[in-house]
């Protein structure tokens, strides 16, 4: 039985929602399980990473009740935030509480390097590295952490990701720093799922190029697209946690 969650009061812009419960939660991980598995994909071979942004952290323990491990959050303070509460819960627990495996947290919102201090001893993986100066201060404070390389093909102004051309030489860079470069990311166009296919085809062509294994592609509605292309990590939130609320203008 999973710990209560003990809030812990910080100051954060956004209101967080309240996740459905945990049984909804199991349920909703079952059906995706099924979608996977109805794109002619293995669900043992697609890793689901869990994203609780938007959402109290009474939502990473439903993730982790409903075996998922992988918890993915997109805001330095919210998911800093989390990490604490969590922590808090686990070292009031009563002994004996049946060990579970640990959290693998997944920072998937552009990098700040003044953020990347706080943030680098609990990241499992940043999935949004897409600058050499982002490598090198992530590699000043986990050395051989494991990053994914943020690729943009959209062309949409203002979203964050390198170019494909530039990705063989950030590679390259980010191995020299050390670091663990184990795949590409990308996030496809709003719009029809089918419009997301270029964008996932384009970084797939890349990491197959490059010898990288993971390919972090796909959420709720394009992830059928994403696994035909050959995703192997898949982003869901709403479909585990329904609508986010609505962010303060």
């Amino acid at each position: 039985m999973a710990p209560p969650v003990v809030a812990v009061p910080v100051s954060l812009a956004r209101p967080l929602a309240d996740p459905p419960p945990a049984d909804v939660v199991t349920a909703r991980v079952d059906a995706l399980r099924h979608r996977i598995e109805d794109a002619g994909r293995d669900p043992g071979a697609v890793r689901i990473v869990a994203v609780t942004k938007g959402f109290t952290a009474g939502a990473v323990e439903a993730a982790r009740a409903a075996g998922l491990y992988d918890i993915g959050e997109n805001y330095a303070d919210e998911f800093l935030a989390k990490v604490r509460s969590l922590s808090s819960a686990r070292e009031g627990a009563s002994d004996g509480v049946e060990s579970s495996p640990p959290t693998r947290w997944h920072y998937l919102g552009a990098i700040q390097r003044r953020r990347v201090p706080k943030l680098a001893p609990v990241v499992s993986w940043w999935q949004t590295v897409c600058r050499a100066s982002e490598g090198e201060s992530i590699a000043a404070r986990a050395a051989g952490a494991t990053v994914l390389v943020e690729v943009e093909t959209t062309s949409i102004p203002g979203r964050n990701g390198c170019a494909p051309s530039e990705v063989p030489e950030l590679v390259a860079t980010l191995r020299r720093d050390g670091l663990d470069v184990r795949g590409l990311m990308t996030v496809g166009p709003p719009g029809p799922p089918e419009e997301s296919r270029r964008s996932f085809r384009v970084t797939a062509e890349l990491a197959r190029e490059l010898g990288l294994r993971e390919l972090s592609m796909g959420m709720t509605d394009d992830l059928e697209v994403a696994l035909s292309e050959g995703s192997t990590m898949l982003r869901v939130g709403r479909a585990l946690f329904g609508e986010r609320p609505r962010q303060p203008r």
